[in-house]
Formats: structure tokens, C-alpha cells, sequence
């Protein structure tokens, strides 16, 4: 990242209101388990979890809004306080204009973190977009910033402890 967009996007990150997260691939590495009776399982990742602990703590608020509607992830969301949960969401970027209009802000005071084509609508309207490593081609393309750090794998917790140290 040059100078000028690292600058810019610091500048964007220190004025967010909303951070948005996107699960499978962010939250997760994007593995999806079994059990025998098809019971569906993911892995989430406890630094992940104190850095929105962390986060949230600094005044910002967190939504996660994901295609799957695995249980799992609003018990996640709801041990960790998340502010606003969204499963089987096909349309995030009107979720999180919803979200937007109920908290007073715009969407330019959003940072939302997606790795595939269904984040690309939030990625293009959000003020701060931001992926992971491992994201898709197109992701990575939408992206201002690229975490060092794979979904799953403490991502998260790199951009929340960013976002701390930018919001005191």
C-alpha cells in the first residue's frame, strides 16, 4: 500500500461508526464441518472475539451479516455482544443500509470486511472496505485494505485492534 492510500485509509477507518463482518472465510476460515446428523459447525477464532469485544469498547458498533443461517453464528454474535446479527441475508448492502438509517450515519462512517462476490456491493458503497489475504481476486480488488492474516486465522482481531489504536 502507498503512503497516500495507507493515509486515506487510516483517515477512513479513524471515523467509522459501524464495523460490518461478513462470517464464512472472515469469521471463519470458511471450512464448514458435519456431524453425523448434518448438523452444521464452524470454527470461530477467540482473538477474533476479544478484538470486537475491544472494539466495541471504543465506541464502535459491530454487525455481522452473512448468506448462512447457521445458529451457530447468532449464538457467536450473542456471546460477544454483537450490536446487530443478520443470517440468511441475500441482499446485505440494503441489511446494512437499514442498519445505517436506525444508527443516523451514512454509509462513507461504515467499514465492512467481505472475501467473496456476494460482499462485492457492500465492499463498492461502504467508506472503508476492507478483505482478508485469502479473499477472492475481486475482493481483494475492492478492498482498501488487505489484512496479513487469513479468515478465520485472527483477521478480525487485526483490523479491530487497527481501528482501536486509530479511535483512542
Amino acid at each position: 500500500m502507498n503512503e497516500l492510500i495507507k493515509e486515506q485509509f487510516l483517515e477512513r477507518l479513524s471515523g467509522i461508526k459501524l464495523l460490518s463482518l461478513d462470517t464464512d472465510g472472515v469469521l471463519t476460515d470458511g471450512g464448514l464441518y458435519y456431524t453425523d446428523d448434518g448438523e452444521e459447525l464452524r470454527k470461530f477464532n477467540v482473538k477474533d472475539g476479544l478484538g470486537i469485544q475491544r472494539v466495541q469498547a471504543s465506541g464502535v458498533k459491530v454487525a455481522i451479516i452473512t448468506a448462512s443461517s447457521t445458529p451457530s453464528i447468532a449464538h457467536r454474535g450473542r456471546r460477544l455482544g454483537v450490536d446487530y446479527v443478520f443470517l440468511d441475508c441475500v441482499d446485505k448492502l440494503t441489511t446494512l443500509v437499514g442498519i445505517c438509517d436506525e444508527m443516523g450515519i451514512n454509509l462513507n462512517q461504515v467499514g465492512h470486511v467481505g472475501d467473496d462476490l456476494n460482499d462485492l456491493p457492500v465492499l463498492n458503497a461502504v467508506g472503508c472496505p476492507m478483505t482478508v489475504v485469502d479473499a477472492t481476486d475481486e475482493a481483494l480488488s475492492s478492498a482498501l485494505f488487505v489484512t496479513k492474516k487469513r479468515g478465520g486465522d485472527g483477521a478480525v482481531r487485526e483490523i479491530c485492534d487497527l481501528i482501536v489504536s486509530l479511535q483512542g
